[in-house]
């Protein structure tokens, strides 16, 4: 399937990032039932065949398909291969929380964002182990495709009791955290690996997660657009303005994600 250099509609580009995305889901399960082995890259984080494999897949999908956008992807950046972004391009994290895979949890995902002039315009993502599929983009809303079909997804107003508060599998216990959520009325707080964290806001089981450690461009471009399609928000911390895109590096600021907190 070629969309050709001509403007593309977003549903189209939208379709084209599922099904890669459901394709590289089968690709990482495939891995995980044989068996893999976990190394390390420069920057001491872990990557797997999986992530290689998955990027692999969907690198080549996205520019066989859609050659007129540039494709950012986070082990092509690993191996020194710089892409140039532009107005419009994709990110992509083939595996996020590798740690999470290797460790033999579930909370692992595939991201695949499309950015145009600095903002994250579309996602989808995998959940590979959870058989979930999750889409969301102006104007098409956000939807969790599953076992049980195609629904629907938007945040929820916070309850009255609390807050629903997720926070990092591997930052949940810095000191930073509690400073941060203050005096706000916690119902719960979970720790989770990867960008599970935002669909569980964008699907209304939770309402609140604080980024209080580092990310990538690649790690957010897909839940970010997704939750804003459930009518979520990703926040700058200061409350200054959305987390944008195109930044030196590929680095991100801190963040909070949150569903409907009201006034």
């Amino acid at each position: 399937m070629t969309l050709s250099n001509a403007p593309v509609s977003d549903a189209a580009l939208l379709a084209l990032a599922l099904r890669l995305a459901r394709e590289a889901s089968d690709i990482i399960n495939a891995i995980r039932a044989k068996g893999f082995v976990t190394t390390t890259k420069s920057d001491r984080s872990p990557v797997t065949e999986a992530d290689q494999a998955a990027e692999k897949h969907i690198l080549a999908g996205l520019r066989a398909a859609a050659p007129h956008i540039p494709v950012i992807a986070e082990e092509e950046m690993a191996a020194g291969i710089r892409v140039k972004g532009g107005a419009e391009y994709w990110l992509v994290d083939p595996l996020d929380g590798t740690r999470e895979f290797a460790a033999g949890r579930d909370d692992f995902t595939v991201n695949i964002g499309l950015v145009r002039d600095d903002r994250a315009v579309l996602g989808a993502m995998a959940l590979p182990a959870y058989g979930q599929f999750y889409t969301g983009g102006e104007g098409l809303g956000a939807t969790r495709y599953d076992a049980d079909g195609e629904h629907a997804i938007h945040v929820r107003k916070a309850p009255k009791d609390g807050l629903a508060v997720l926070a990092s599998r591997h930052h949940g216990d810095d000191p930073a955290l509690e400073k941060f959520l203050g005096e706000r009325p916690i119902a719960s707080l979970g720790n989770i690996g990867s960008a599970v964290k935002f669909v569980r806001v964008a699907e209304g089981v939770a309402d609140f997660y604080p980024r209080l450690g580092p990310t990538m461009e690649w790690d957010t471009a897909a839940p970010q657009a997704i939750v804003e399609a459930a009518g979520g928000q990703v926040m700058l911390l200061d409350g200054s303005g959305p987390l944008r895109y195109s930044k030196p590096g590929w680095k991100n600021p801190f963040f909070v994600c949150t569903g409907d907190l009201g006034d």
